[in-house]
């Protein structure tokens, strides 16, 4: 599953004071030559404790050469045997093939041997470092001096899982069983549970994705960074993905080295990261979901306190654009559907549903998208044929069966859970969806696929074997929605809610499942919008080449975004005002939560 960082014009510049600035320490000898000095000088025991993908083998070869007087002891020390953990995890890994259950209440010490824990207290002192995963859980925290957390942003993570070099819990080398499920839905929550405790409690935080590039930040300057973040709207690092739909507009806008076609780019969500410039000599490369230490700030107090933990919105951008004329099933995405928040509740653990929009944000000739069905289309007949062709097979028929919408510019489609449908190509799409997980996985539940090739990008080409599909979860949540309900309920139309003669904004029409809504700043040179201090906004610039989104109140407080860029607005951002250079038509269209 390759993926692809893009940083064009991705850093946020922020202003935080200079005691903070200077406090933090940059590069890998300086920040091993603190640690070691920071360990030498403790008058306790020290935790060196990480998300998973940290290098700490590199990281403790150089540090023992600094303390040769000091005991290293790997916190692995503590897990129960591997049998037992694989046994434990069991219950999240499932026998579903792509899906499994989320660990939601599970926590790293349930891993471990209570006998080793005591016996590891007892060997606690000054002179002892104890590291890795789980190094500081809250059985063992109050017996440290010291405590570090080193944390890893989420996609080298994942190159390095499916690399197969990945080492995870009680290991000390990569394991040829470890699979990603195991991180989805069991070890990312033990992790992300253990991360919640002990960033409020760390002594300093290690930006550690690259060894060579450490970065130490005592906790004050990191949580002054932290908050001085959510007080602009902030750009993450996007990430692309190549695949048999994928397309070239992309080659228009964006140097990606490497990618040979798109399917899609996401420009903002959980699992991204992003760039700080602090005017010291690097930047900062944090996980975005960092910023949810303050998830009222961020989100608003209704999404914090109704989904804890969760960031609930996602923005992508599905290309669509071939440069000659191409059959439907190259340029087709699967015929697919998502599932209901009671759905993933029930079978997966999750949160909240997969709710989607396609707004079409450039259409070319043959613009198209796939939804719902035809009313004559008879729906037995389909569902037998999919599970005969259980996407080996090809379904020559397949188009009188799902019905086809021509796009234009402006529209807009909502796909509530249990609405067959697919990005039919010739158009740019931007999705602005809710995000299910905690983890940052997606629930789409593919019926047909073309029966092609995947994307195999080592050769760079459709070589690669066809999509599996999840014909039980897909057929169970259909609502096999008919031709007369997409085009009465889900083909939306917006209606204006402000004018002004500077700027105007407009809303579209929406159906009571659907949890956001979709709106549009349309301007001149600048418009503006408020978030009321409890509705985050996730902000693409449609039209136009550049536009600066900046706090109405405190100027200072500003970004810059290109056509086809996503900003994330905090909740607590207030007042604020987006503002374009040159002559013409601007807008810029946004997602936001209903309830706030």
């Amino acid at each position: 599953m390759p993926l692809y960082e893009g940083r064009h014009n991705a850093t946020n510049k922020i202003q935080i004071s200079p005691e903070a600035k200077n406090s933090i320490v940059m590069g890998e000898k300086n920040c091993i030559r603190k640690i070691a000095d920071d360990i030498l000088e403790a008058k306790g025991a020290v935790a060196l404790d990480g998300w998973y993908g940290v290098d700490f083998a590199g990281i403790l070869a150089e540090l023992k050469e600094l303390c040769t007087e000091v005991e290293f002891i790997p916190v692995q020390s503590v897990y129960l045997p591997m049998e037992k953990i694989r046994e434990y995890k069991k219950e999240y890994i499932t026998e579903d093939p792509s899906f499994g259950y989320c660990n939601m209440d599970g926590r790293i010490v349930d891993l471990t041997d209570p006998e080793k824990i005591k016996d590891l207290k007892s060997r606690l002192g000054k002179g002892v470092v104890v590291y890795g995963y789980g190094a500081a859980i809250p059985e063992l925290y109050d017996f440290y001096a010291r405590t570090y957390y080193f944390d890893m942003t989420r996609q080298p993570l994942l190159w390095s899982m499916w690399d197969g070099k990945l080492i995870p819990f009680a290991l000390d080398q990569p394991d040829p069983q470890y699979d990603w499920k195991e991180y989805y839905y069991c070890d990312y929550y033990l992790l992300h549970f253990q991360k919640h405790f002990i960033i409020e409690k760390m002594d300093y935080y290690v930006e550690a994705v690259k060894k060579e590039e450490l970065k130490i930040l005592p906790k004050a300057a990191y949580d002054e960074v932290i908050r001085t973040m959510l007080k602009y709207p902030v750009k993450e690092v996007e990430i692309y993905q190549p695949g048999p739909w994928g397309a070239y507009r992309y080659k228009d806008f964006w140097d990606v080295p490497g990618l040979e076609c798109n399917a899609w780019n996401e420009l903002a969500g959980p699992e991204l990261s992003i760039l700080i410039d602090v005017d010291r000599e690097e930047q900062l490369n944090l996980p975005f979901v960092n910023l949810m230490q303050y998830p009222d700030k961020l989100l608003g107090r209704y999404l914090s306190e109704t989904y804890p933990h969760l960031f609930p919105l996602d923005a992508w951008l599905d290309d669509g654009y071939f440069p000659d004329k191409q059959p439907a099933e190259r340029i087709s995405m699967p015929i697919h559907t998502h599932p209901s928040t009671d759905y993933v509740k029930t079978n997966f653990n999750e949160p909240i549903g997969r709710y989607e929009t396609y707004y079409i944000a450039e259409a070319y000739e043959g613009a198209n998208t796939w939804m719902g069905f035809y009313n004559d289309a008879d729906l037995e007949e389909w569902e037998a044929k999919c599970r005969k062709s259980n996407n080996h097979e090809v379904i020559g028929d397949w188009k009188d069966y799902v019905c086809n919408w021509e796009s234009n510019v402006g529209d807009l489609y909502l796909i509530p859970p249990g609405t067959d449908h697919g990005h039919g190509g010739n158009q740019m799409v931007l999705e602005l969806d809710t995000c299910p997980s905690i983890a940052g996985t997606e629930y789409s539940f593919f019926s047909y696929d073309f029966a092609r090739n995947s994307w195999d990008d080592k050769t760079k080409t459709m070589t690669g074997k066809p999509l599996n599909m999840q014909l039980d979860h897909s057929f169970r949540v259909s609502k096999f929605r008919r031709e007369d309900y997409v085009d009465k309920k889900l083909r939306a139309k917006p209606s204006v809610i402000k004018w002004t003669k500077e700027y105007y904004i407009d809303r579209y029409s929406s159906v009571p499942e659907m949890p956001f809504e979709i709106e549009r700043i349309h301007y001149q040179h600048k418009g503006e919008y408020d978030t009321e201090g409890k509705y985050c906004h996730i902000i693409t610039l449609t039209v136009g080449k550049t536009a600066r989104i900046y706090s109405k109140n405190n100027p200072e407080y500003g970004t810059q975004i290109n056509l086809y860029q996503a900003a994330v607005i905090p909740a607590d951002f207030g007042e604020y005002v987006i503002e374009s250079e040159g002559d013409g038509q601007h807008t810029a269209t946004l997602v936001r939560w209903k309830k706030g």
